[in-house]
């Protein structure tokens, strides 16, 4: 039977990018081969949960692992799952955990793909401790631009592994990963929240949960200036014994439509931020909260994505080195301010080390995450918190990311020419195409590593949310 195209319309989570394509949802190996051999350049996606354009194909066709759904295999003496690409965090959370079993590293939606987690490498809030996703990844079994199954770890094709640990899907279809899970003794947390007074507090406290807690984020009131600027809360957790292994019911509101421009504005986000601020008390708190309302709290709110109106948002997350941090912050927070620009969510955590891809985001250090509603001037703003970024040693991360430049880019992964290397052997015809590779001269490297002079343009449009596909 031969594969069914249809037409879609495929926008990220930030929905100020969409395209329109055909798109073909595979249930085996054989119907994705079936999908390369239909000639146009592809990508894969899973539940289009990037904030940008990293997911989104390029002068070609998108193909869906929402049918690879299935679980193969798991060990429940070493913890080792074997499950296809499209399988998300939320059904492991819910078929795992009552009985006893967590993922080691999630990000922070449920909602996310397998295949996802490894194509962006993601982290969570325990870096510091257990690093990213592909960490803990034991093998996987990628389809190659040929239609060849590879088989792929730190043993077998170890250059290949690295690039597609994090490679926003460049170098093929992923079909299964094999990894590792958690045991855990319950299915909650102990969580304390303790309000942060300015900046430098904050980055103390940060320095003492790194060393102190299993799991630690922070929200940011970027809208402070002055003696206040870099107030906010800090979480930190740890797993606990209480409580069982019994999930919540799920309790969750929905979004049902796009907000008007005017709801989010200098007024509304500094009311927000005082009233979030002022949640806890002022000398803090300690709670039992089940595991999914720690890792995921934005879940609860379904579609939370139209808070920011029909034109969409971008996200803006950076890491800045140890060493630079203070000042990068410090630079970062006072450009965001003067700008009136802050967001109501706005997230500051510790990462600890570099990841196994070539394309890994973490480095040690802290990284912030701010959200910016599409209108005129963040562009510009963007731009200055790409210098910013660039200036204190830092990099974007590619699964937030709608806006770094090319030469950005090359500037903060040094290890991009060796993952051009393993896109010209095993596609060298370039059948793997995104809209973010086309924006950043993934593909258009020239011999020395360095992209082509000038700016790239890629098509932006707005769009309503009725029909996309997510």
């Amino acid at each position: 039977m031969a594969v069914d195209w249809r037409q879609a319309t495929l926008t990220g989570w930030g929905r100020s990018t969409t395209v329109s394509t055909r798109v073909a949802v595979p249930g085996d190996d054989g119907e994705v081969r079936e999908a390369l051999e239909a000639g146009a350049p592809v990508l894969a996606y899973g539940n289009c949960r990037s904030y940008g354009d990293a997911h989104l194909p390029c002068d070609g066709r998108g193909i869906s692992t929402a049918r690879l759904d299935r679980v193969v295999s798991f060990d429940e003496a070493s913890g080792e799952i074997v499950c296809e690409s499209g399988v998300t965090f939320a059904r492991l959370l819910r078929e795992y955990l009552p009985r006893g079993w967590r993922v080691p590293v999630t990000p922070g939606t449920a909602f996310a793909s397998v295949g996802g987690a490894v194509a962006n490498d993601v982290h969570g809030k325990n870096h510091d401790r257990r690093g990213s996703f592909g960490d803990h990844v034991v093998w996987l079994d990628l389809m190659a631009a040929s239609g060849e199954i590879v088989r792929i770890s730190t043993a077998e094709e170890p250059e290949l592994f690295a690039a597609t640990i994090g490679g926003v899907g460049l170098t093929g279809v992923i079909l299964r990963v094999a990894f590792r899970m958690d045991r855990v003794p319950s299915a909650f947390m102990r969580i304390r929240e303790q309000r942060i007074s300015d900046l430098d507090a904050y980055l103390t406290a940060l320095a003492e949960a790194r060393e102190g807690a299993a799991y630690s984020v922070g929200w940011i009131d970027a809208l402070q200036r002055g003696a206040r600027m870099g107030r906010g809360i800090l979480e930190t957790a740890d797993v606990t014994a209480e409580g069982g292994l019994a999930g919540e019911p799920e309790r969750s509101l929905r979004v049902p439509f796009d907000f008007p421009r005017v709801a989010l504005n200098h007024l509304t986000v500094r009311a927000f931020n005082e009233a979030y601020f002022r949640r806890v008390p002022a000398n803090g708190r300690e709670r039992i909260s089940h595991a999914a309302r720690f890792f995921y709290p934005l879940d609860a709110l379904h579609d939370w994505n139209r808070i920011y109106g029909r034109r969409g948002f971008h996200q803006f997350q950076c890491v800045i080195p140890d060493a630079e941090a203070a000042r990068g912050m410090q630079r970062l927070l006072e450009t965001v301010s003067a700008a009136g620009r802050g967001s109501f969510l706005a997230v500051l955590k510790t990462l600890g080390g570099e990841g196994r891809g070539h394309l890994s985001f973490p480095m040690r250090g802290l990284t912030l995450a701010l959200d910016f509603p599409c209108s005129e001037g963040v562009s510009e703003l963007m731009r200055r918190l790409e210098t910013i970024t660039l200036d204190h040693g830092g990099r974007i991360y590619l699964a937030k990311d709608s806006s770094l430049s090319a030469a950005g880019f090359r500037r903060m992964y040094p290890k991009l020419g060796q993952f051009a290397d393993v896109l010209e052997r095993w596609d060298p015809q370039g059948r793997f195409r995104s809209l973010m590779a086309s924006r950043l001269c993934i593909r258009g490297l020239n011999a020395s590593g360095s992209p082509p002079d000038g700016p790239i343009s890629v098509k932006v449009r707005p769009t309503n949310l009725e029909g996309l596909s997510r």
